[in-house]
């Protein structure tokens, strides 16, 4: 809502939260924008109400992270449990498949490979020329 520039209220945003999320929004709302989409109609409507610019781009984002928030839910209770492990892949374990965090004789004592058959000084080539 506008106010009479003596009467002009400022709301100061706070810039915590998840940075990277909020930037992807914004680039969101800008896409929108650009494009004769729901979220430029949404943005639209919002000016004729007689918000500002910054009024209107700001609840778009709110509108779009309301969204994505709605599809993730969805698509959390649409997923069954068994279908995918952690990080969203299927068969990933929490388990490593690692000996142990600290090495023991036990995995350190299996036998290494010999000596290669033919050092580097004994393999010779032929000169380029």
């Amino acid at each position: 809502m506008r106010h009479p520039p003596g009467d002009q209220r400022r709301h100061r945003l706070s810039r915590a939260g998840n940075r990277r999320i909020n930037r992807v929004l914004h680039i969101m709302a800008v896409v929108q924008l650009r494009h004769d989409t729901p979220g430029r109609a949404y943005y639209r409507r919002r000016l004729t109400e007689g918000r500002t610019t910054m009024e209107a781009l700001r609840a778009l984002k709110r509108h779009l992270s309301d969204v994505v928030y709605k599809r993730m839910l969805h698509d959390a209770k649409t997923r069954r449990a068994d279908e995918t492990g952690p990080g969203g892949h299927s068969e990933a374990t929490l388990q490593s498949s690692a000996d142990g965090l600290i090495p023991t004789t036990a995995s350190s004592d299996k036998s290494q490979p010999g000596p290669a058959t033919e050092s580097l000084e004994q393999t010779h080539h032929e000169p380029l020329t």
